[in-house]
């Protein structure tokens, strides 16, 4: 299937209320380049294109043609990829489509099936993509880590990994607070000495605090002693 026959039925699903909708919560993303389309619509259309494939598991033709022109078809392409269940192939796919990515949505709507089977494998990519100059290249990498690596498979080196990411961009550093706010409700003891050691800048520690107390997951005497943590902006 063509790229241009993609986009005729991305625009069959258009929902021009949805579109100023979207261009609100993602600003950094030009509005023209909007379509306005439901995540659930591009979830089924993705799932269409990979069923549509004779033998294959994602549509080569269309993941090969980057850069794309719009925000639906970098989102579809996000989808496309999480259903890719060779890892190897998946991982390929994601280092090529990672330097595109140009909002939060997309890079977190990223999310590869094959990556949780495929831990080990996964580590050494995650370590390079972090320490990458774009932003939503170091944001994926500290998602995979918050998705994959915080339970049975959590290692204290991957939370200095976070903690010594240097940025001065929003995306990066929310997604950091995210990232400890989630470590606080799954390894609190390991995680509270970079609360309390001040590990963090001044906005990633308050806002990785604000997440944690807004958790249903952190008791009320743990969300009580790290309001006392915070610190002056």
């Amino acid at each position: 299937m063509k790229t241009n026959k993609i986009q005729e039925q991305l625009f069959s699903l258009q929902d021009a209320q949805y579109a100023a909708f979207t261009a609100r919560i993602i600003p950094t993303v030009d509005r023209d380049s909007i379509i306005g389309i439901r995540t659930p619509a591009l979830r089924a259309f993705a799932k269409e294109l990979v069923r549509k494939e004779d033998k294959a598991a994602a549509p080569e033709e269309f993941l090969n043609g980057l850069p794309h022109k719009y925000f639906e078809e970098n989102q579809l392409h996000a989808f496309v990829i999480s259903l890719e269940k060779d890892f190897d192939k998946c991982v390929s796919h994601v280092e090529k489509f990672l330097p595109y990515i140009d909002n939060w949505a997309t890079c977190d709507q990223l999310s590869p099936k094959s990556f949780k089977k495929e831990k080990e494998k996964l580590l050494p990519y995650i370590k390079k993509w972090i320490k990458s100059e774009k932003t939503y290249t170091v944001r994926f990498a500290i998602g995979m880590l918050m998705q994959h690596f915080l339970d049975e498979n959590f290692c204290e080196q991957y939370a200095s990994m976070v903690a010594k990411v240097k940025s001065d961009e929003y995306y990066v550093n929310m997604m950091r607070a995210w990232y400890f706010a989630t470590a606080l409700a799954k390894q609190y003891n390991l995680i509270l000495p970079y609360i309390q050691q001040k590990k963090l800048d001044a906005w990633t520690h308050n806002k990785a605090i604000q997440k944690s107390i807004e958790s249903y997951r952190i008791t009320e005497e743990e969300k009580n002693y790290l309001r006392t943590l915070k610190v002056s902006l």
